[in-house]
């Protein structure tokens, strides 16, 4: 899952990155205000984490600028300003969810997969497909009920076909979605996991669309 980071503060931002970087999410760390609003325009998120207080533009004129635009990325505002008027504000500006500071990686991490089930249509944590699924909670993939060990970047590929089921899923979006900018990227990245992930869950799991990129395989 790619996130987009906009934290000025560097020790919450450097905690936050590296905290999250380590549960396998991509994450992309601006400390301006201006460049945190244009990102969006680069790059396609799961979900953003959004600070108030930002050099260069406040928090909230972000936030109204991706709704005004009609931006439906999921996000959570990310703040010290814990006044009852500050969080409706930002509530009816469009925000899908508040965390004041201090607070816990964990709970930031549960917020931002609960909002993009919720940006992807689902409600419950466990995702499915035939004989497989995937506790997102616990970042687990079951083969038949049983425990597949993978590497977390497996994992993520895995969630990101079951969440665009249908959807012809290109390499160049995949690279998009499992790598923050900056990170180098074998040409055969792509290639590898999938060729890995097909031999634990099955051959059949991914199909190859020649030409074009891979797309979830049927059920059966």
């Amino acid at each position: 899952m790619r996130i987009l980071f906009v934290e000025d503060d560097r020790i919450i931002g450097e905690g936050v990155k590296t905290g999250l970087e380590r549960r396998n999410f991509a994450v992309d760390w601006f400390q301006d205000g201006m460049a945190g609003r244009d990102a969006p325009e680069t790059a396609q998120y799961d979900a953003a984490i959004l600070d108030l207080s930002l050099p260069g533009m406040d928090g909230l004129d972000i936030l109204r600028h991706w709704r005004r635009g009609g931006r439906e990325l999921p996000v959570l505002v990310l703040t010290a300003r814990g006044t009852l008027e500050q969080r409706v504000e930002g509530l009816n500006l469009g925000a899908d969810d508040y965390l004041g500071k201090p607070f816990a990686l964990e709970e930031l991490i549960a917020r931002l997969y609960a909002l993009a089930r919720r940006g992807r249509g689902y409600a419950a944590p466990v995702l499915s497909h035939g004989k497989v699924s995937m506790d997102t909670v616990t970042r687990t993939v079951f083969l038949a009920g049983n425990p597949v060990a993978m590497s977390g970047r497996a994992v993520s590929l895995v969630e990101l076909f079951l969440r665009n089921r249908r959807q012809v899923l290109s390499k160049s979006f995949i690279e998009e979605k499992l790598y923050p900018w900056g990170e180098e990227i074998s040409s055969n990245a792509v290639e590898v996991h999938v060729h890995n992930i097909r031999r634990k869950l099955g051959a059949s799991f991914i199909k190859t669309v020649y030409g074009v990129g891979y797309v979830l395989g049927d059920e059966a």
